[in-house]
């Protein structure tokens, strides 16, 4: 019986946050913006652009498969070592650093409370904890190989972070690549049939490649795709200086328009079909000439 009204009872706060989350998206579009440099509020850690010192994390500090999380240990915004988190810190300094609406500042870390059995209210975690294969981390990351594989989740593959990199079609304002919607489906096209191949273990749900594109979609959003901001955050995983969220609105980026505007998009886009069927042509071509080669030697 418990078991029964504990399901209910979450469904009731699900439904009440997206609610929120909707009305929040509706202020978006009747208040403005917050000014260029004060996306960080006064008084917190990257306000102005002025992020504390960069620490790589040591032996026993623990870290998760979250650039960005990492990163705000990193710097000291969240614990160094990033033990002993609470989920309530979680959502505060999340809504301060990258400007994540407070309805998508609480979903979040409450996710992570309930997968790892703990109360959000009075619990805490540390940042290796949130690597649990298959509950936020999955498969065919576009910075981690799978954890079948590379079991430690803390560090970046930098041959993935380059070879998303290099899908980068678009250009920012001053020239420099920029990452794009299609980019983004590619990248995660060749991603997943690259770990079927690769991971005997391999899994895929809707629901984590929902996560894998909504994970690639802060890139879009958070990043506006500059492969220049992007690069020490998914490489090093450090904010570059002066850096602050390309996300002005008022109350933040909402659940509601971070799904609608971007990760949907990108997911509709993956196409690992295609992929496939490009690899394949390729590879015929390529014996096609070599064939053709040999045959031309031996005249």
């Amino acid at each position: 019986m418990g078991g029964v009204v504990d399901k209910a009872a979450g469904a009731v706060l699900k439904l009440l946050v997206f609610q929120w989350d909707i009305a929040l998206f509706v202020l978006n579009f009747v208040t403005p913006d917050r000014k260029e440099g004060e996306v960080v509020p006064k008084g917190a850690p990257g306000h102005h652009g002025a992020w504390p010192e960069y620490v790589p994390p040591t032996d026993g500090d623990s870290r998760s498969a979250c650039p960005m999380l990492n990163a705000m240990a990193n710097h000291g915004v969240l614990p160094h070592d990033g033990k002993n988190i609470t989920f309530v810190d979680l959502n505060h300094s999340i809504r301060k650093t990258f400007n994540f609406a407070p309805s998508f500042c609480f979903f979040v870390p409450k996710f992570a409370a309930d997968f790892l059995k703990r109360s959000y209210w009075k619990d805490t975690f540390n940042l290796e904890e949130l690597s649990l294969h298959n509950a936020i981390e999955h498969d065919a990351s576009l910075t981690r190989q799978d954890s079948a594989l590379v079991p430690d989740q803390s560090k970046p593959d930098l041959k993935l972070v380059h070879d998303l990199f290099a899908e980068a079609t678009g250009k920012m304002p001053d020239g420099s690549p920029r990452l794009t919607i299609p980019d983004l489906s590619r990248a995660l096209s060749k991603r997943r049939v690259d770990a079927r191949l690769s991971n005997k273990d391999y899994s895929e749900t809707r629901f984590h490649n929902m996560f894998g594109s909504s994970n690639s979609s802060t890139m879009l959003t958070l990043f506006a795709g500059s492969v220049e901001d992007l690069t020490p955050m998914l490489t090093e995983e450090r904010f570059s200086e002066n850096w602050e969220p390309r996300v002005r609105s008022r109350f933040g980026l909402t659940i509601t328009k971070f799904n609608l505007a971007h990760v949907l998009p990108v997911e509709r886009g993956v196409n690992t079909k295609k992929i496939e069927e490009e690899r394949e042509a390729a590879a015929l071509a390529q014996a096609e000439a070599t064939s053709g080669a040999a045959g031309e030697a031996s005249k």
